[in-house]
């Protein structure tokens, strides 16, 4: 594969912190590449030095001749008076761009609810955020950097970017840089994960169900140091071999080792015993929607948002709600958090629930914000139990990644992901038996994802989560259900017995069928987008991110034999291997020159199966 481009020895440094200390690695053709790693570890500071934005204190970074470089950055750069259309496909003519099926599908895909004539002022955060990710991908690069690109974006407009990105380009060209805190997109998208930590980076084979498998064997060698990051990650791979076996793609031996791994870690939650708990806590009548519906307005102007919801919530129910942004989701929270009071039918309420909100605005922090983390802390309970450990408020927050020094900073100069931290700390220990989140995942890495779904699964309560960070909901949740559109265009709550994908065929099928065109918003003066020219009706399929196969009946029969024998060779071989090592322990250990000798013939299997594995995935590549 063709080099695009490389780093040697970068170093970069600021007054308080050495991030990067001689860190040298290289993108190539092909390549689709996640970073990962702990907040303030240097995951954009990587970006940044690859994409010339950051100058290193030494080394230097290299890109081939004539390499086109587009970067998404988190900072907004647009110009608030530019409009959508201008800021999008710039001064192109419009027959240009509107007959370039790639730029009508990025349109389609991300901004077709906007209007093309609308400032770029005018527009919300998470507006001028696609926005912004549109202007990007209506270009031609050889190389794509995106900085959380997933932020401000629903679970359907993760989808979408999602299959956009697997096939934008051929299989073996192109490259993309993504630092993302979204497992599913990680696992959709990625084929190497970059983990930063300790001034290093270091590669793994595979999105982030690989990642956590190979991340676990690294830790289970180095478990007296990282006994606590072990524990963790060997539950969070336990859920992925178990809730999402076809997550990852490594040899059968390698599931059967993960499976050995795992066979002695518990179910991430056990729904029995949180059940009865959350009944004695909750009793049997918790909340009940019956025909509830809320309207806006007066008159003409009268809107109505949500018809005919019918939900009676149970003790210890674990449900996420989805809908597009502007479906109603907010609506429903207020109304089952009696911040609203429905315009039709009722809400009834448990006598015994207590329900507190994790919300995305951090307002209970706003009155603290003056005080020292150690001051709010002596103000609450003294301790609080999770898996039958009484933990004090101290150290759950050390738990949810805080360190000691950390405790004497002022709530208000914490940083976006320490505030999350703290508020998800003071709603538990206020000891709620009914638990609403709205977007909590915003502002965490990927640990402290894992650490907070690791604290809610011994959480014994109802527990409703809105969020577009899929994995998340996938992990914490037992059930989804969704606001969806009625004919009337009021929002109607909709059971999902297929969860995320059910979803997203009914929103497929509701843009199909509601006649969404792939086109900007009508009524903004732009004239439509003109119909594919090929004859077919429609915008051609997208490809496989992995590309077609174009093997014969006879070459795909010897490449599945080959694969086959791959396999149990490399089975046989790690069986080999195992034996050998627990035989050092019936050798001499005073005879060097023999362990040295048994050492070198192990190390020469390793290698062999080192060799089997690239010829594996090969071949896997080329069955695909």
């Amino acid at each position: 594969m063709a080099h695009l481009l490389g780093a040697e020895a970068l170093h970069l440094e600021y007054p308080t912190k050495v991030v990067f200390d001689s860190v040298t690695l290289g993108v190539n053709e092909g390549d689709r590449i996640g970073i990962v790693g702990r907040n303030g570890d240097g995951k954009s500071s990587l970006l940044g030095m690859l994409s010339g934005r950051i100058e290193p204190d030494s080394g230097r970074v290299t890109r081939r001749g004539g390499v086109r470089l587009g970067v998404l950055d988190q900072a907004d750069t647009l110009n608030d008076d530019e409009t959508v259309g201008h800021a999008i496909v710039g001064t192109r003519p419009e027959h240009e761009w509107a007959g370039d099926p790639k730029v009508r599908d990025v349109i389609a895909g991300l901004v077709s609810d906007l209007p093309w004539d609308a400032p770029i002022g005018t527009l919300s955060g998470g507006q001028r955020r696609r926005v912004a990710l549109a202007t990007l991908l209506v270009g031609e690069w050889d190389i794509i950097a995106l900085d959380e690109p997933t932020n401000h974006l629903d679970v359907e407009g993760i989808a979408w970017l999602a299959q956009h990105l697997r096939s934008r380009w051929p299989r073996n060209a192109g490259g993309l840089l993504m630092v993302t805190h979204d497992r599913w997109f990680l696992d959709e998208v990625a084929g190497i994960t970059w983990e930063v930590h300790d001034r290093v980076v270091e590669p793994f084979e595979g999105g982030y169900a690989a990642y956590i498998l190979q991340r676990v064997e690294r830790d289970r060698q180095a478990a007296a140091i990282e006994q606590k990051r072990q524990n963790l990650a060997r539950k969070e791979l336990a859920w992925l071999r178990r809730g999402a076996p076809a997550r990852t793609s490594k040899p059968k031996f390698r599931i059967d080792a993960a499976n050995a791994l795992i066979a002695d870690v518990p179910p991430a939650r056990n729904p029995v015993e949180l059940s009865r708990m959350a009944t004695a806590r909750l009793g049997k009548e918790v909340i009940d929607l019956v025909d509830a519906g809320v309207a806006f307005g007066e008159g003409a102007a009268r809107r109505e948002v949500l018809r005919d919801i019918e939900w009676r919530i149970a003790p210890g129910e674990r449900t996420a709600v989805m809908g597009a942004n502007g479906a109603g989701k907010s609506t429903l929270l207020a109304l089952i958090s009696g911040v609203l009071a429905p315009t039709a039918g009722r809400v009834k309420r448990g006598k015994t629930v207590k329900l507190a909100i994790l919300d995305q605005q951090f307002s209970e922090l706003e009155e603290i914000a003056h005080e020292r983390v150690r001051e709010v802390l002596a103000r609450t309970k003294t301790s609080y139990v999770t898996d039958g450990k009484e933990l004090t408020p101290a150290q759950l927050l050390e738990r949810l990644g805080f360190a000691r020094e950390h405790l004497s900073a002022r709530v208000g100069e914490l940083s976006g992901g320490q505030k999350r931290r703290l508020q998800l700390l003071l709603v538990l220990l206020s000891e709620p038996n009914f638990l609403v989140l709205d977007e909590p995942t915003n502002d965490l890495d990927t640990d402290m994802l894992a650490a907070m779904e690791d604290l809610l699964d011994s959480w014994p309560g109802t527990l409703i989560v809105v969020s577009h960070d899929r994995y998340f909901l996938e992990r914490v949740t037992d059930q989804q259900y969704a606001i969806l559109p009625g004919s009337d265009g009021a929002g109607r709550l909709r059971h999902l017995p297929g969860g995320v994908d059910e979803y997203l065929r009914l929103r497929a099928g509701e843009t199909i069928g509601g006649g969404r065109a792939l086109r900007p918003a009508q009524g903004t003066g732009t004239a439509p987008l003109p119909e594919p020219v090929d004859g077919g009706g429609a915008v051609p399929p997208p490809v496989d991110g992995h590309g077609a196969s174009t093997l014969s009946g006879a070459e795909r029969r010897a490449a599945e034999k080959e694969l086959a024998s791959v396999e149990r060779r490399m089975e046989k071989l790690q069986q080999k291997i195992a034996t050998d090592r627990d035989g050092l322990a019936a050798f001499d250990q005073s005879d060097y020159a023999l362990l040295n000798a048994e050492m070198a013939t192990i190390t020469a299997l390793e290698d062999e199966v080192a060799a089997l594995e690239e010829r594996w995935l090969e071949l896997s590549a080329l069955l695909e």
